[in-house]
């Protein structure tokens, strides 16, 4: 039985909020849990829409967290399609789009982040895109079909994570493929101009061209429809649709409205939380990739956009809800499959943090692991095509120890002997 007395919140309908609300009746709570999304779909997972699930090799149905039945069985009440317009902090409440209001004790925001948007015109056009919510892929999953039947062009702004995996799906089915970045390198702000050259020639192999060191200006377009892109060197390229995958925002617009305390931009914006997840309200938390933690590993205030976050922080937010005691320490952690290619990547260390790069392995053929020193301190590493070594690369950036880079180097010198 449900005890009405105690009502925790959950805002926010993803992977962080629905973990949230499943350790909550995991931990034993026994009041009302309210779990409120704005979108229409059940609680998802969001690395399918730019892998599996996009490339056709996934079925609609598996990226969803629970069976529609776990919700009503677990006694979480789903609201859907229901966004939160308003916090009153004084009162415990939050206010919906339909000016209902209810109550919590203790509240979880969990509204992750959106797609960054082209400032430039045409991007009003039919063919321009953006990949965030189940809805986004559903449509460009029949786009690129499309593209690949009608010998079609897709532009895509943006050599991240998400440009890159888009323009490998769209290769598979057919269509031509242009990225334009203004670095020159992909994923420059994750792993440098360093590996980033591994991955221009792996998508060039593909027939991927790369514009490098321009952005969009205009996108050009004829009846509601895209012909073509400019960049800022002045030029054209033809195009039939355009996919903007220049990053994300927190939505932290809610918690900014009701007064919580906000990271700064150098932190990667989003809501400011302890390593307990905890807000500056005692009785709000903040997880998945609105929350920016003081993170007691790695010293400094972090917002990470990642799976394993969402999967990890909802959790550890649930337990602090709950009064028990919580450190959120997670060595930042994602993965990526592109082709053949597929990596994980551990650790944190942005341009300008490390002073050198060792590989280990073959870089050449595309099976080594990529590791990111300061002071002879592993910050973060890579494994491409290698696995199984997750658990020793995140020790090793645990410990903090200084390595031998030549040890590091060494394929025959295990990694848990450098521990």
């Amino acid at each position: 039985m449900v005890d009405a007395h105690r009502t925790f919140v959950i805002v926010g309908g993803g992977l962080a909020g629905a973990k949230a609300a499943e350790t909550l009746r995991a931990e034993g709570f026994s009041g009302r849990v309210i779990l409120l999304g704005d979108e229409r779909d059940h609680p998802y997972e969001r690395p399918p829409l730019s892998k599996g699930y996009l490339t056709g090799k996934e079925e609609r149905d598996s990226v969803f967290v629970h069976e529609t039945a776990w919700y009503a069985g677990a006694d979480v009440e789903l609201h859907l399609g229901q966004p939160v317009t308003a916090i009153d902090r004084a009162a415990r409440s939050v206010q919906l789009g339909d000016n209902t209001v209810i109550h919590y004790d203790k509240l979880l925001l969990a509204t992750g982040a959106e797609p960054r948007r082209l400032d430039i015109p045409g991007t009003d056009l039919v063919g321009v895109h953006h990949l965030r919510r189940l809805a986004h892929a559903d449509r460009l999953r029949n786009v690129l079909a499309s593209l690949g039947r009608d010998n079609g062009h897709l532009i895509i702004a943006g050599a991240g994570w998400i440009g890159l995996e888009v323009a490998s799906a769209a290769r598979g089915y057919g269509a031509e493929v242009t990225i334009v970045e203004p670095e020159q390198t992909p994923l420059h702000q994750v792993i440098g101009p360093e590996l980033g050259q591994i991955f221009t020639d792996l998508h060039s192999e593909h027939g991927v061209r790369f514009h490098f060191g321009a952005r969009l200006t205009e996108i050009i377009g004829q009846d509601g429809l895209v012909l073509a892109a400019r960049t800022d060197d002045g030029e054209e390229h033809p195009a039939h649709d355009v996919l903007a995958a220049i990053g994300a925002a927190p939505r932290s617009a809610l918690a900014e409205a009701a007064g919580l305390d906000l990271a700064d931009r150098a932190h990667g914006g989003g809501i400011a939380v302890d390593a307990s997840l905890r807000t500056s309200d005692p009785h709000i938390f903040a997880a998945g990739d609105v929350a920016a933690v003081q993170h007691p590993l790695l010293g400094t205030r972090l917002r990470v956009e990642h799976w394993a976050n969402a999967l990890n922080s909802g959790p550890a937010a649930a337990r602090a809800m709950l009064g028990q005691e919580v450190s959120y320490d997670r060595v930042p952690y994602f993965f990526s499959d592109q082709y053949d290619l597929g990596l994980e990547y551990s650790g944190w260390a942005p341009p300008g943090s490390y002073d050198q790069v060792v590989i280990r392995g073959d870089a050449g053929k595309r099976e080594f692991i990529a590791f990111w020193l300061k002071d002879r301190k592993v910050l973060a590493g890579m494994n491409v095509n290698v696995w199984d070594v997750t658990e020793p690369i995140q020790q090793l950036i645990r410990t903090g120890g200084q390595i031998d880079p030549d040890a590091l180097a060494d394929p025959s010198v295990p990694l848990e002997s450098l521990l």
